[in-house]
């Protein structure tokens, strides 16, 4: 395990009580040992570049009364429950499981260590009072990169690099479908399934097989840098979307702009209320309103009034004047899904298994 050390002991754990349902802490820590583990290496560009950014982040704002330590590349499977358990037995007192996958091991370890607090990114199950999940509205930053896709394509052909067909990611499809329809009446998507988080190789192939379709804008959903390396071997035919972090250093083109995850907020509230004592049980989901979801800068490559209209919704969303799941809106197999004027309820996105109307190929089982 890496570890980068500030402090050599963590206090021990405030008395609970319960509000509501929820655990809070009767009285706060002097010091918050703080545990993270990652699915893909800190130095991947991306996912696991951003949440360990973040991480430091935290460390810097409470200087030595947080000490934080952490794993890379812990794939989905058994060794999750190993890794936790290691870190919990080594003094933690507040641990950030990264990936979804991580879900259920990290509630069964949590069911073993009631007096550490686990943070679960992009779940949804909290079987334990010591369990929260918090994740991020990256369905609004694919509003925007879909509005930007459809008007710079010259194919009217968009692709879309998909991890595991799983909600978060779906919504993300779905919402860059439909702003790039609404920009771009004749677009048409193509949805390439890498199933990985991870694989630069495999990552690449996707670009490969969207440009082999005439694909010529393309946006992912998996942790790498490697989708922009392939774009930018096309010489500026085919341009493309940071993802997770800001990639910026594929400016200004094949990236045009990013999505990126500014977890700090979230790492800094969490380990706060426990130094404070008012930490509680929470299930978080917050977007561009709330800073966890940033757009990257819009560069020079993409034309001015495009890129106006691009802030423009990205601060309409923001402002909570438009919503990117806004009906009148129909599956793919052409019932109605939202009728005029009605918004996504936050269960129908949490759950969403399906792919909105004019999206062509089968969603994978």
């Amino acid at each position: 395990m890496q570890r980068r050390t500030i402090l050599k002991s963590t206090a021990a754990l405030g008395v609970a009580t319960m509000m509501g349902g929820k655990v809070a802490f009767a009285r706060g820590l002097e010091k918050v040992k703080a545990g993270f583990v990652y699915i893909s290496p800190v130095a991947d560009g991306g996912w696991s570049f951003q949440h360990h950014q973040s991480a430091l982040a935290l460390q810097e704002k409470f200087g030595d009364k947080v000490e934080i330590v952490w794993q890379e590349n812990v794939p989905e499977g058994a060794d999750v429950e190993r890794v936790l358990t290691q870190m919990a037995l080594s003094g933690c007192n507040i641990i950030f499981s990264t990936s979804f996958g991580y879900m259920d091991p990290t509630n069964a370890v949590a069911a073993k260590f009631p007096d550490v607090k686990f943070e679960h990114a992009t779940g949804y199950k909290r079987n334990t009072s010591n369990v929260s999940t918090y994740n991020a509205r990256f369905y609004e930053g694919r509003a925007v990169q879909g509005h930007i896709a459809g008007k710079m394509t010259k194919s009217n052909k968009i692709g879309y690099i998909g991890s595991f067909p799983i909600p978060e990611v779906l919504m993300g499809i779905n919402s860059y479908y439909l702003h790039a329809k609404k920009a771009n009446p004749a677009v048409e998507l193509s949805v390439v399934w890498a199933f990985t988080w991870f694989d630069p190789a495999k990552e690449a192939d996707a670009v490969k097989a969207l440009i082999d379709q005439g694909v010529d804008v393309i946006a992912s959903h998996t942790d790498s840098t490697a989708p922009l390396a392939e774009a930018a071997k096309t010489g500026g035919r085919v341009i493309g979307f940071g993802q997770a972090s800001d990639m910026p250093e594929y400016k200004p083109s094949p990236r045009v702009s990013s999505i990126i995850d500014n977890w700090t907020p979230y790492y800094i509230k969490r380990v706060g209320a426990l130094l404070d004592g008012s930490y509680a049980q929470v299930d978080a989901w917050e977007g561009i309103a709330g800073g966890e979801v940033l757009i990257g800068e819009i560069t020079d490559a993409v034309p001015a009034d495009i890129k106006s209209e691009a802030e423009a919704l990205r601060d309409f969303i923001s402002a909570g004047t438009y919503h990117p799941f806004t009906g009148p809106i129909k599956k793919q197999d052409g019932s109605v899904w939202l009728a005029s004027g009605v918004t996504a309820p936050d269960g129908d996105l949490l759950g969403m298994n399906f792919y909105v109307e004019g999206i062509k190929g089968n969603l994978p089982s």
